[in-house]
């Protein structure tokens, strides 16, 4: 019999208010006739139960004693040998709706990650056809034509257009970022204002939200521990409790002469009672709530494991360059000497970096445009590898120009002890100094830092509330991480690590912190995310390597993140450890009733389908967390 998950939804209240007013009934000393209330009854039981008796046939030919399905098929043939036939019914209908609460508690939270795959667009437009084709079909490098309102079928570099595109079905954010030539767009956005081309950059297997949905069902087949653990023991728990009801039904009748019937329904009752299903699903719903929750907020969480190791970390580990930082140099000093001026310096500068690709040249020049400064003209450029550069400048009086780090410069000039005094008070504040110099005189110093984000000093501090230590792991030099510490309030600093220095740290930490979380972006940070209690990227920002080897994916830039993070699992082990509280107290409450003779099926059903309410909603509660 096949009805739709509303239907039966209202079929099985339909049943219950019908089953309780008679049972009702039947404690106020009216019961119907049996000619009438075996056919009604066994209808209702059938109709609704029809499921679950069949599954209880099966583990009884099968001798699985640890179903729980076998438990209320005995718990409802029981009470129709006592010609209890309204709480036989209303044993299988509030076993029904329990099962049917904690599917809907569960679709619930995760509607947020199944929805992602609904999100996967099937077709793409390729650049000079008139006609879509589906994107298994689209190779790397094909041209996509995205029209405004229109979804970003694959992953790519937009080669033309300018728009907004809403990303968050990646990133979780509201705001539509802005895409122009150049920059990345992903499969599943949505381009929300102009005509833009894009080059495809991934096949529609690799593309970010694939790897979304990827690790979405992975995070659904990874179970936690805590969920592993009530498995197991329910595994054992419900064996006992039916020898313990066999044992019930026998001694009391043969060794203190109480009636068969008597000891046969408190057998049943604790049979009812024992039924494990608030504790079973305890662990998987505050799981899948917290999941749901974390996904709506572009974070992807591998597993429920991880979602409880991020609840109990005691350290954090946390990498400087693109993630405490934005891995970009900015300047942050320009210092003149002699007549010249911070104009003459700059421009010149700029003049000579605009045709180098060194990140600190870029910064250069970007800070000339920044104040709207002309870059001199040049010429006879000459790039020194990992030193500098130099050329003649067209515009200055002496043409001659030398551009690079102290050591450089000195191979051909003379700098003033004044200008190395400075250069040290730059590096103390973590600074790269680089000096401009003519066959005359040094010129100026220019000092560049790494911009840290603005949000990193906070993350910090909300970390540390939390009872979290921070640490920096990061292959810069000492002098600089030490100098981005300071900033944002980091005090254990370890710098000057190669990739295996980082994973010895890791393991240092788990050592002395028992739990630690790791946090990077790079390759190099890889071993070190792997080996840690739960690695965290961010895909933004992260290496492919990197986001493989992460247990945490936080699908933007946003640090802010994690605090979140460390609050939504420790909530969840909260969550999971006042439901099985719950859980476990009212069995044993309603247990020792039982073994006492003071319960009965109905109270007994009324109890296990109220703690299952409880859990469910105890649960929900994750998904607004």
């Amino acid at each position: 019999m096949n009805l739709s998950k509303d239907t039966k939804f209202r079929w099985l209240i339909l049943s219950l208010v019908l089953v309780a007013i008679f049972e009702v009934l039947s404690l106020s000393g009216w019961d119907l006739p049996h000619v009438i209330a075996i056919p009604l009854f066994l209808s209702i039981i059938l109709f609704i139960g029809h499921q679950t008796l069949l599954e209880g046939f099966q583990a009884l030919f099968q001798l699985n004693f640890k179903s729980i399905n076998f438990l209320m098929t005995i718990a409802v043939i029981g009470a129709f040998y006592l010609e209890k036939y309204e709480e036989a019914a209303i044993v299988i209908v509030l076993y029904n709706l329990a099962e049917k609460l904690e599917d809907l508690g569960i679709q619930q939270s995760k509607t947020s990650l199944s929805s992602l795959a609904e999100k996967m667009p099937k077709v793409a437009f390729i650049k000079g056809r008139d006609f879509s084709i589906p994107v298994s079909q689209v190779k790397i490098d094909d041209v996509l034509v995205v029209k405004p309102g229109e979804m970003i079928p694959l992953d790519g570099e937009v080669l033309l257009g300018f728009t907004a595109v809403d990303e968050a079905t990646i990133t979780g954010e509201p705001i539509a970022k802005d895409k122009m030539v150049g920059d990345f767009v992903f499969a599943g956005t949505l381009n929300k204002q102009g005509y833009i081309e894009v080059k495809v950059t991934k096949l529609a297997k690799d593309t970010t939200l694939a790897k979304i949905q990827e690790i979405t069902l992975q995070a659904f087949q990874a179970k936690a521990h805590t969920q592993k653990f009530i498995e197991t023991f329910s595994s054992y728990y419900t064996p006992s409790v039916i020898l313990l009801a066999f044992l019930w039904m026998i001694i009391p009748p043969y060794f203190f002469l109480t009636p068969f019937n008597q000891s046969f329904q408190n057998a049943l009752t604790l049979l009812v009672i024992a039924c494990p299903c608030a504790l079973v699903i305890s662990t998987p719903v505050s799981i899948y709530s917290a999941l749901g929750n974390a996904a709506s907020k572009g974070i992807l969480i591998k597993g429920g494991r991880y979602l409880e190791a991020i609840g109990k970390i005691k350290a954090i580990a946390l990498d400087k360059t693109r993630t405490l930082t934005f891995g970009n140099p900015i300047v942050t000093d320009v210092i003149p000497f002699g007549s010249n001026t911070k104009e003459h310096l700059l421009s010149c500068a700029a003049g000579i970096e605009v045709q180098s690709e060194h990140p600190l040249a870029k910064s250069i020049v970007q800070a000339a445009k920044e104040e709207k400064y002309v870059p001199h003209s040049i010429e006879n450029f000459q790039i020194k590898i990992g030193k500098g550069a130099q050329a003649d400048c067209l515009v200055c009086e002496d043409k001659h120009h030398c551009i690079g780090k102290l050591e450089f410069i000195l191979e051909e000039h003379h700098v003033p002890q004044e200008v190395i005094e400075k250069i040290d008070l730059l590096q103390k504040e973590g600074k790269t100094a680089i000096l401009i110099c003519t066959h005359k005189e040094v010129e100026g110093v220019i000092g560049l830092l790494d911009e840290v984000r603005p949000e990193s000093k906070q993350v910090i501090l909300d970390i540390k509330n939390l009872g979290v230590t921070p640490v920096m792991l990061t292959g810069d030099n000492l002098t600089s991480a030490q100098a981005i510490a300071k900033m944002i309030d980091i005090t254990d600093v370890k710098a000057s690590l190669l990739p295996e220095d980082k994973a010895k740290e890791i393991q240092a930490l788990l050592y002395k912190y028992k739990s630690v979380a790791m946090v990077g972006d790079g390759i190099n940070d890889a071993p070190a995310l792997a080996l840690s209690s739960v690695g965290i990227t961010m895909s933004e920002l992260g290496s492919d390597t990197a986001i493989e080897a992460a247990s945490i994916v936080i699908l933007s830039d946003y640090l802010n993140r994690i605090p979140f993070l460390i609050k939504l699992g420790r909530k969840a082990l909260q969550t999971i450890r006042l439901n099985i509280f719950l859980a476990i107290a009212i069995k044993l409450i309603f247990i020792s009733l039982a073994l006492f003779g003071m319960s009965n099926l109905a109270l007994a059903i009324f109890a296990d389908v109220g703690v299952t309410v409880i859990v469910i909603l105890n649960s929900l509660r994750l998904a607004r967390a």
